[in-house]
């Protein structure tokens, strides 16, 4: 197992560590739900260093990320980030990633920890293009700042003006650190993610910095429990859970990131056949009155009849009701219709609603 270079710092703060995706990560510090909600109100950090960083090199890079990514990499300018998703040639998806453009000869992708070394070798695997892949996974430390408060404790230590919009980065200094400052986040909560260069002396610097800095808004570590409570609320998929190499980006509700007019890409015919011929099922969400607990793998029925599973299910901090994702046969998918928890035997009602299931 790896460890981040903020290891220490957690073990002295108490948290309960747990084996992830390769790393030893602090699952939470108090509890799930009062670090959700210091998320939600006020400033929170989460360490996630073990998430993957890998940069694309050379003159065809931006053909390159056009060819193996979904949405169009041809629209980005300098310093703007995209969501996106790699699929394999059926159409299930390879990972969900963030693509960073530094220029159009140089690209970052950032993705999930849990599929770096596969993802870096599908990229290799389909580099027809010359350019060079590096995988700097392991040089990068990325701390992500969320909540209302994070602008005002990061700008106190930094040396530019935070006054970027959604979804673009900056390079800058904080606490006299080089880094790359995005504002994208995974939380719903205005947020910003820094990823810097150096030993734990660094990372323990940065740390130290950015908690004095947010001392009068009560910062507070956060850890993997609450980031996985926070993005549901918001509807954000979950590699593994959500989304994996059993579904495609249609059914998944990620039609609006599926350019399917941008030029070839891995793909691209499955996606428009799939679209052409109705999806069979989709991705959709669930809110309960009911006190249960919706988890992954429960079914979903109506009338009896099993129609669907359950991807992600908690009970909302801040809504106290029980929230979920699942998908459903696409003939039941409409908004407003009663879908059935199957917990231990039992139908819980459900209703199908919009997202978020929080309002930010």
């Amino acid at each position: 197992m790896k460890k981040t270079k903020f290891y220490s710092i957690h073990e002295k703060l108490g948290a309960k560590i747990v084996d992830f995706a390769g790393y030893q990560m602090p699952v939470q510090y108090s509890s799930i739900i009062a670090e959700h909600k210091t998320v939600r109100n006020s400033v929170g950090v989460f360490d996630v260093s073990h998430m993957g960083e890998i940069f694309i090199r050379g003159d065809r890079a931006l053909q390159f990320v056009q060819h193996i990514t979904v949405n169009d990499a041809a629209a980005l300018t300098d310093g703007r980030v995209q969501y996106s998703a790699m699929c394999y040639p059926d159409g299930g998806i390879v990972d969900d990633l963030l693509v960073y453009k530094i220029s159009d000869k140089e690209f970052l992708l950032v993705v999930n920890a849990s599929n770096k070394d596969k993802d870096f070798a599908w990229m290799k695997e389909n580099n027809n293009f010359g350019v060079k892949i590096d995988d700097e996974s392991d040089e990068y430390s990325l701390l992500a700042v969320q909540g209302p408060d994070s602008q005002k404790t990061i700008q106190k230590i930094c040396d530019k003006p935070l006054d970027m919009e959604y979804y673009h980065f900056k390079f800058a200094r904080i606490a006299g650190v080089d880094m790359i400052v995005s504002r994208t986040g995974y939380t719903g909560e205005l947020g910003y993610e820094l990823y810097f260069k150096g030993d734990e002396a660094v990372a323990q610097k940065v740390w130290d910095a950015l908690f004095e800095a947010g001392k009068e808004f009560g910062i507070q570590p956060v850890g993997l429990g609450a980031r996985d409570s926070l993005r549901l609320e918001m509807g954000f998929c979950l590699y593994g859970n959500d989304i994996d190499q059993t579904t495609n980006t249609l059914e998944a509700g990620l039609g609006w990131i599926t350019k399917l007019k941008k030029e070839d890409f891995i793909c691209k015919d499955v996606l428009l056949k799939a679209k052409e011929e109705g999806l069979k099922r989709k991705l959709v969400p669930l809110i309960s009155d009911e006190k249960a607990f919706p988890r992954h793998g429960y079914e979903l029925s109506v009338d009896g009849k099993v129609v669907g599973h359950i991807t992600s299910g908690t009970v909302s901090p801040i809504l106290d009701k029980a929230i979920a994702m699942g998908y459903v046969d696409s003939q039941y998918c409409k908004e407003g219709n009663k879908i059935n928890f199957v917990i231990r035997g039992k139908e819980v009602p459900a209703f199908i609603t919009k997202l978020p299931f929080v309002n930010k």
